[in-house]
């Protein structure tokens, strides 16, 4: 996980079995913020009086009258509480409410944490609030959960393949990065497919293939790879599965156009002689996995095709979000044959 101070913080907390008051959950890794969470409460709260001391509330419609009260509700046969308010964003709160919460945080009761998680909801501090972010600074330990870095994931992969009686290299491990990313909770259900799909001790590239889901990023890869190396028909059905899925054309075109641009860059290394990690830092790839794949796609077409397929593909974008009664699936197909005959 990239550094986060916030981070480091809660895991020192943890360690110290000395948890804060207040505390702000939020990032796009949820299956750590619920393994947090699901720590943080293990930690406070006695299984036996959890019906009185644990308190979760959706931040929808909640005041900080009725956050006040759940709060300063004393612990029963216990030492602590714990609340936590669902996706609640305190900087649309009126004055009067910023106000009141300020307060609340001034004079906060000594057994109660309190999270605010931010599970759908995009924690983003209203900057011009100063006098509240003033009070967060002063009061709350904001806590980002990150995608994790490649090292890490790959030692999480095998953990929990090891648990399901297999093993993983690091090779089979990039390409199920690659294949169904890196959000934690997203793989999951992935290595559990793999699992019990598996024969052997050791998971292969094969059996990843044989039953994960891909992302639609290595969808569209399998699209641009199949069309550089002219296998149209191969490209053709990945899109006709794709629109089968109801996925939306304008999402397939974005994702390819961004694939396309990545092409392009990977042709232009290739040129100036720079390799996949140079490729991967451009792009903050996880690993130089995908840069590898990228460079092994731009050998077989060059700087004009590349040019000329991103262009097409910005002129289709505009036409699909401003003419009306465009059938985007006929227009992608095209698009896709336009890409063909000029490779």
């Amino acid at each position: 996980m990239a550094a986060d101070k916030g981070y480091t913080t809660l895991l020192a907390d943890l360690k110290a079995e000395s948890l804060r008051n207040l505390y702000i959950f939020y990032g796009e890794e949820r299956y750590l913020k619920n393994t947090y969470l699901e720590k943080v409460r293990e930690a406070l709260i006695e299984p036996s009086f959890e019906e009185f001391n644990y308190h979760r509330i959706a931040g929808k419609g909640l005041t900080v009258e009725a956050l006040t009260e759940v709060v300063e509700a004393m612990p029963m046969m216990a030492q602590n509480t714990l609340v936590v308010v669902e996706d609640w964003d305190i900087f649309k709160l009126d004055e009067r409410s910023r106000t009141a919460l300020m307060t609340m945080l001034e004079d906060f009761p000594e057994y109660c944490t309190l999270i605010l998680l931010c599970d759908t909801l995009e924690y983003k501090r209203d900057k011009k609030m100063k006098k509240l972010c003033a009070a967060l600074d002063e009061h709350l330990v904001e806590v980002a959960f990150l995608q994790q870095e490649r090292g890490a994931l790959v030692n999480w992969l095998r953990r929990r393949f090891k648990a399901l009686g297999h093993d993983i290299d690091g090779a089979a491990a990039d390409h199920l990065l690659f294949t169904c990313g890196t959000l934690m909770g997203d793989l999951v259900p992935e290595v559990e497919k793999i699992g019990a799909f598996a024969k052997g001790e050791m998971i292969t590239i094969e059996d990843i293939n044989a039953v994960a889901e891909p992302i639609l990023d290595a969808k569209i890869f399998d699209i641009t790879n199949a069309v550089t190396a002219g296998e149209f028909d191969k490209a053709a059905n990945v899109l006709s599965e794709l629109l089968r899925m109801q996925t939306e054309p304008v999402a397939i075109l974005a994702t390819l156009g961004k694939e396309l641009r990545r092409l392009y860059t990977a042709r232009l290394a290739l040129e100036q002689g720079k390799d996949r990690f140079w490729l991967k830092e451009l792009w903050k790839m996880s690993s130089d996995y995908p840069a590898k794949l990228l460079l092994q796609a731009a050998r077989r077409v060059d700087r004009r095709w590349c040019s000329a397929a991103l262009r097409r593909a910005q002129t289709l974008d505009r036409r699909m979000k401003s003419e009306k009664g465009i059938n985007a699936e006929s227009e992608l197909k095209l698009f896709l044959m336009e890409l063909a005959g000029g490779r």
